[in-house]
């Protein structure tokens, strides 16, 4: 049974950059709900180290999730494990967050902090294959392929990463990408070449997925697009590193963004929609990087405080009560 709720902010997604704004809301006793349709962690948890994380000269993807988790519960954030259907802004500025269950979070703010999912390849066989050779997550499926032959598709920072990462199960990674050159970061291209199981295949697209009357992927089709010749290599397994589509569909009525759907912010943090702020990989910006995101978090966080302060609304004495807004 659907029920409608109030608070003083909702964020939707519960990833580095969400799980930062609670922390912040919190501390500014605004009662706060997390919503989440999985685990908190976001990309975290499909991160298996960090070495970019200040203070920390190597942590686990999945630890760092936790610290973030802890940390922003203490301050009194509602963490709710909910698929957010649609965000919209009703006429009197109150947003209402409905999930697909039907339940209803309303409130005077809203941050959104919802990312992106991977892009797909859209070529044959991969839809018939994926959980069966087809994967975008390497720390999660890494594993089943150990001492196989599999491809890794993508030219960016991910690609690059996460090819490495997988030479500690596969007995050989072929790394293709259709330029001639990589646009990773240098240090994971040199980790990347001086890796004696990876084998890069340039200005190369991957054209079909193949597999077995078991249903089992058993090939990868490639063309390279210089000469339009092709050639199969028997892999295995295949991970899509090209990218991630903004989870901004959810959000309900005209906002600026740009040509790709990711949300364009003001300095702090807030989209054309007053009261919806955005932050993270949902937010137009030169990098993606946990960094980045909980300093976005930081800003939209104190920003909705004050937003929240101009309009007359005062927060909750008790960020754990039952306690909503009040205009």
């Amino acid at each position: 049974m659907s029920s409608t709720n109030t608070y003083d902010v909702v964020i939707v997604g519960a990833g580095p950059a969400g799980m930062c704004a609670a922390l912040y809301t919190g501390r500014s006793m605004l009662r706060t709900a997390v919503l989440e349709r999985g685990m908190p962690g976001g990309e975290l948890l499909n991160t298996e180290k960090l070495d970019d994380w200040i203070g920390e000269k190597s942590i686990l993807g999945w630890e760092l999730a936790r610290k973030f988790y802890e940390h922003s519960r203490e301050f009194g954030a509602e963490f709710i494990t909910a698929n957010v259907h649609k965000v919209k802004r009703l006429a009197d500025g109150t947003f209402e967050t409905v999930t697909d269950t039907g339940d209803v979070y309303l409130s005077p703010a809203v941050i959104i902090t919802a990312g992106g999912t991977p892009v797909k390849l859209g070529i044959p066989g991969e839809q018939e294959y994926a959980g069966k050779g087809v994967s975008y997550c390497a720390i999660c499926d890494g594993a089943f392929f150990r001492e196989q032959v599999i491809a890794v598709i993508g030219g960016g920072d991910a690609a690059v990463e996460e090819a490495e990462f997988l030479t500690r199960y596969a007995s050989k990674v072929y790394v293709i990408h259709r330029r001639d050159s990589f646009r990773a970061s240098r240090v994971l291209q040199e980790r990347l070449f001086a890796n004696p199981k990876i084998e890069v295949i340039w200005n190369s697209v991957a054209e079909e997925v193949l597999g077995d009357a078991n249903g089992l992927m058993t090939g990868l089709r490639v063309r390279e697009v210089v000469t339009d010749t092709t050639r199969t290599l028997d892999a295995t397994g295949c991970f899509v590193f090209i990218g991630f589509q903004p989870n901004s569909g959810l959000i309900k009525g005209h906002f600026r963004h740009d040509a790709s759907g990711y949300v364009i912010t003001d300095d702090r943090m807030m989209t054309s929609i007053p009261g919806l702020f955005a932050a993270g990989d949902l937010r137009v910006q030169l990098t993606r990087q946990v960094t980045t995101a909980v300093g976005d978090a930081t800003t939209a966080a104190i920003a909705v405080e004050k937003y929240l302060k101009a309009r007359g609304v005062e927060a909750a004495i008790d960020p754990l009560g039952s306690g909503g807004y009040a205009v």
